[in-house]
């Protein structure tokens, strides 16, 4: 990536600019949750770049997933701590 084809940041730029309409359109709290997902994707621009995939929104939209299950993962476990305590 470089200077003939662009970097990773660029095309995670690009498709957040592609889909600029689509975030207008939504209503200000999902506007926040669709931005927190872009910036949940760039924590991991340097795999996303690795990866070289041919369509990289893709790869952009595992990173995305990734961090959601992780935020999943972690309130289990808090849950799990909570019925513990009250069982």
């Amino acid at each position: 990536m470089g200077r003939t084809l662009p970097s990773a940041t660029q095309l995670m730029h690009q498709e957040e600019a592609a889909l600029a309409r689509f975030r207008r359109a939504l209503r200000r709290d999902d506007q926040l949750v669709f931005d927190d997902l872009f910036t949940a994707a760039q924590k991991h621009i340097s795999a996303t770049a690795y990866a070289a995939h041919a369509l990289p929104f893709e790869t952009f939209l595992m990173a995305m997933l990734l961090e959601e299950h992780k935020e999943v993962m972690r309130l289990r476990e808090i849950v799990a701590v909570l019925e513990a305590m009250h069982v």
